[in-house]
């Protein structure tokens, strides 16, 4: 992705290291200008001092590992290069947050009145870390939320048509921070960001109903939502512009015009169609791809589209 940053040491790179070697290294980076902080067995806290918009970022270990040698998740780069001040929750596994440790440090900041030392707070994550991001916004009242695919809950007496994380519905999600939506009672803002399409993440989406959450689509991108944005180049812009309190529905609007030149997102349109029966639409595409790029694959298809008499027939 490029929005990663590098990050190596001068004993080991990160392709070399297992997860002791990922965890000092996350240890190293929070020591430098803040803290490190185990969170029982499964989670981390890892906080970097700087300026006085402070993001909370939920991050999993596994995706850390899984980037290109030297990389970080996006946010600790542009959170250094932005001057925010930084705090990552990491977990280890389909934890989903639900872990007293972490309840227990959230608490201690609240009483310690960690937040109010900031001008403006971020809670933002993915996935499961968009369910967190919501479910956690509760301890900084006024903060606002940048959910990407979030879910609500998993508890079955309200998600019980949630059918993707059949081992994690055996956590407790009733007790403390437990259901997302209400826990974003005390935020300023919420932003949501889903496909439409994607049914379970819209039923999710759904159930945020303040009437201070904002609801954004991106269309189409699906499970690649989050990947395809950075890709795009939308993700950075779209954190920032949250983090410096510009997020809105016409700003993002104005940023999901960048799919128009972004190929898999041009492709997944032309297929969805295709699937659908539209050649119509099909060759629509490919006359406004063909128009503004250079596309010989969806100019070679317009062209057989033509040469099929669909156009004609349908």
């Amino acid at each position: 992705m490029t929005d990663q940053i590098e990050t190596t040491t001068q004993t080991e790179t990160p392709a070399m290291m297992d997860r002791a070697g990922w965890l000092s290294l996350l240890e190293n980076m929070g020591n430098d200008s803040g803290f490190f902080e185990p969170l029982g067995k499964s989670h981390w806290a890892v906080f970097n001092e700087d300026g006085p918009t402070l993001v909370i970022s939920f991050d999993r270990l596994e995706d850390i590992r899984a980037l290109e040698p030297g990389k970080m998740p996006h946010i600790f780069g542009q959170a250094t290069q932005n001057g925010w001040s930084h705090l990552s929750l990491i977990s280890e596994g389909d934890t989903w947050y639900r872990d007293k440790a972490v309840y227990a440090f959230l608490d201690r900041l609240v009483d310690e009145s960690f937040f109010d030392d900031y001008d403006r707070v971020v809670f933002y994550g993915a996935g499961m870390g968009g369910y967190a991001a919501a479910a956690f916004s509760v301890t900084a009242p006024g903060c606002t939320v940048l959910a990407l695919q979030p879910r609500a809950s998993l508890d079955p007496e309200i998600a019980g048509w949630e059918t993707r994380y059949t081992a994690s519905r055996r956590l407790n999600f009733t007790d403390r921070y437990g259901y997302a939506p209400d826990m974003t009672e005390g935020a300023a803002e919420v932003f949501t960001l889903h496909d439409p399409y994607n049914k379970l993440d819209a039923m999710h989406v759904a159930l945020f109903r303040k009437s201070f959450a904002t609801h954004l689509k991106a269309r189409f991108l699906g499970d690649h939502l989050v990947t395809a944005l950075s890709d795009m180049g939308v993700l950075p812009k779209l954190v920032k512009a949250v983090c410096d309190g510009k997020l809105s529905a016409p700003f993002y609007n104005k940023l999901w015009r960048e799919r128009r030149s972004f190929g898999n997102y041009l492709r997944w349109i032309l297929r969805a169609c295709a699937k659908a029966g539209h050649p119509k639409r099909e060759a629509m595409i490919c006359r406004s791809v063909t128009n503004r790029l250079r596309a010989p694959g969806f100019r070679s298809h317009l062209e057989k589209l033509e040469q099929s008499g669909t156009l004609d027939k349908s």
